[in-house]
């Protein structure tokens, strides 16, 4: 219900063609694909201590494809260091910059620090990598 209600806050997007090479899938990332409309959010649904989230690998390195440097610092990061973007509501304007969260998974646990935004509100340009707009509940 929460997913569907944050799903009507959003718009689209549709894709337009990339340069080729431009979309880096070094860790099974996704290239949007050209003229598919994508859903954006304008929100995450809320922060509790067991909020669930899909949890994806990206490189914040330079050449990653993490897209640019980190929002938060707008530095580039060792992917030897736990680190997390999150989707743009949790994300709150930078709210959680440099903090460290706990995440939680396959009997395990890591805290990692939020440096960088998985962007909900743009996606498929230079800006993004050229992937489509992160969803909503995405880390």
């Amino acid at each position: 219900m929460v997913s569907e209600q944050l799903k009507l806050l959003g718009e689209s997007v549709i894709s337009q063609k990339a340069p080729p090479g431009q979309c880096y899938q070094e860790n099974d990332s996704d290239c949007y694909v050209q003229g598919k409309l994508y859903t954006t959010y304008k929100g995450s649904p809320p922060v509790s201590g067991h909020t669930k989230a899909k949890l994806t690998i990206n490189s914040f390195e330079k050449g990653g494809d993490g897209g640019g440097p980190s929002e938060c610092d707008n530095q580039y990061h060792s992917d030897d260091t736990p680190l997390v973007a999150l989707s743009t509501g949790w994300f709150n304007n930078k709210q959680r910059c440099l903090n460290y969260i706990t995440l939680h998974g396959n009997g395990n646990s890591v805290k990692a620090k939020v440096v960088d935004e998985c962007d909900s509100t743009m996606g498929c340009d230079a800006d993004h990598d050229y992937q489509p707009p992160c969803p909503n509940k995405y880390c």
